[in-house]
């Protein structure tokens, strides 16, 4: 591995939106779970779009985790890799993070400086409008899946992937430990304390039949 060699992985994803924190979550599993060679970043992208740019320039690999819509059942994982990455992220638009993302590789494209490899594990979302709702069954048990193919790519790169010794730090952390998932989950309001689909006085709800 050559000393200007970096490797970036990413977790792409909205945390809030149920199967849309899928690429977070996988990020956030990672450093819980192990640490890497001093050249891998570890990075929450959250939905930053063009603020990502840095990021994937000065990566020459980058490994992305993300909630992809391939139209396949529900915790379907699949690998596209390198040149082909951008493109598909935009045919299959599911989100506006998407969309900024597509933009930020191509723009990397341009100003050739695009990762000599990149991979992208993405994973097939059972549920997205969830407003405060978390990964669904398919989604939570296809990211072990997800992280064994994403730690086997960083061993090939040269990412030195160990077991963590030490419990991570709370200020180490990539995400806000407010947000974490067990935390995330076990504060969840029960369903008839909290509105999921958006803001009630803005999004009214429809008429009721007459009985």
């Amino acid at each position: 591995m050559s000393p200007d060699e970096s490797i970036c992985v990413l977790g792409i994803g909205n945390v809030l939106w149920a199967d849309e924190g899928f690429g977070v979550r996988c990020v956030e599993a990672l450093q819980q779970r192990y640490e890497f060679a001093p050249h891998v970043a570890l990075i929450d992208g959250g939905t930053q779009g063009l603020y990502l740019i840095q990021h994937v320039q000065q990566a020459s690999r980058l490994l992305i985790f993300d909630a992809i819509d391939y139209g396949l059942p529900p915790g379907t994982l699949k690998l596209i890799e390198d040149d082909e990455v951008p493109r598909f992220m935009g045919a299959k638009k599911m989100s506006l993070h998407q969309t900024g993302f597509q933009e930020v590789l191509m723009l990397a494209q341009l100003t050739e400086r695009y990762p000599q490899r990149v991979l992208l594990v993405g994973c097939q979302p059972e549920e997205l409008d969830d407003y405060g709702g978390s990964l669904r069954p398919s989604v939570k048990q296809a990211m072990e899946d997800a992280l064994a193919l994403g730690v086997d790519a960083l061993r090939r790169w040269g990412a030195a992937p160990q077991p963590r010794r030490q419990p991570l730090a709370g200020a180490d952390a990539v995400t806000f430990r407010q947000l974490d998932l067990g935390r995330y989950e076990a504060g969840r309001p029960a369903e008839d304390a909290a509105c999921r689909r958006g803001d009630e006085r803005f999004l009214p709800a429809p008429a009721r039949q007459a009985a």
